[in-house]
């Protein structure tokens, strides 16, 4: 459907996925940013992917006249044990069938909801355009990383 604004998310997507090819790379070091935030692969694949099932969560909500549950998420605030594993080949993998899946799973609904749809007022609530354009900014989480090389170690930035 033209002009779907959840395209936007899948366009999202295939950008941190694209970073995240890179991240076989990762040195096991923490990359620092904004003075205070620790990031490493598999913390900024878990925030894509809570960030991703979260908002469809909410906008499957919207859609069936229900309210959104509330946000309990800890987000970038914390770094989880699990958060500092490996992201290896099967990672990566995971990561592609997950991530497309979702994105691909916003264009649906939209496409399903219709143009009339995007735009209406869902007060207190975003519109679902503005949620998608919201959601397309998973790829800060995934440059919070970057692009990872052989040999380079990790970095304050």
């Amino acid at each position: 459907m033209p002009n779907n604004p959840a395209q936007l998310v899948a366009d999202a997507v295939d950008r941190c996925l694209t970073l995240a090819e890179t991240w076989l790379a990762w040195d096991g070091r923490p990359i620092v940013t904004d003075g205070a935030n620790l990031w490493t692969p598999a913390k900024a694949a878990r925030r894509i992917q809570d960030h991703l099932v979260d908002h469809l969560a909410e906008v499957e909500a919207l859609l069936a006249g229900a309210t959104p549950l509330p946000d309990a998420w800890h987000g970038r605030t914390v770094t989880l044990d699990s958060d500092w594993s490996r992201f290896a080949e099967l990672d990566l993998s995971e990561a592609r069938s997950r991530w497309t899946r979702l994105g691909a799973s916003y264009v649906h609904r939209y496409s399903a909801a219709g143009p009339e749809a995007w735009d209406l007022p869902r007060d207190p609530n975003w519109t679902l355009r503005l949620i998608a354009e919201h959601v397309a900014g998973i790829t800060w989480y995934a440059e919070q990383v970057g692009v990872l090389r052989f040999g380079e170690s990790a970095s304050i930035r």
